[in-house]
């Protein structure tokens, strides 16, 4: 690493953990966004762009979050987005199971949130 680098990574002001929540929240989302048009369009350079900022995102909120949780909160965020859009705007059928199975991911993903040790780095 540079002094240079080293001056800048000195000057950065840490984030909150509201603010990194907030950069998980709308990672996910645009993870959402990319994928559908994945789905729809096929890859294109707009859907580049949404994966470059979403993953961006995700790196910002790791500078206050735990990994794990930070992680799979993304990724769940992702999933979930994906499955209501299938249902919704794709069309595709849903069993019963699948909408209970989607509550529990749901449910899980909050109570990560809730339980992440971030105490001490607010």
């Amino acid at each position: 690493m540079s002094a240079e680098d080293t001056a800048k990574k000195k000057n950065e002001k840490p984030i909150s953990i509201q603010r990194a929540w907030l950069y998980v929240l709308l990672g996910g989302l645009l993870e959402i966004a990319w994928a559908t048009g994945l789905k729809t369009g096929g890859i294109s350079g707009i859907l580049i762009v949404l994966m470059i900022i979403s993953f961006e995102l995700l790196v910002r909120a790791l500078k206050a979050l735990p990994i794990g949780t930070t992680y799979a909160a993304f990724t769940g965020i992702g999933t979930v987005g994906l499955i209501i859009v299938d249902a919704l705007y794709l069309r595709q059928p849903m069993s019963g199971l699948q909408i209970v199975l989607t509550m529990v991911l749901i449910a899980s993903i909050i109570g990560l949130k809730l339980t992440s040790d971030t105490k001490g780095k607010e």
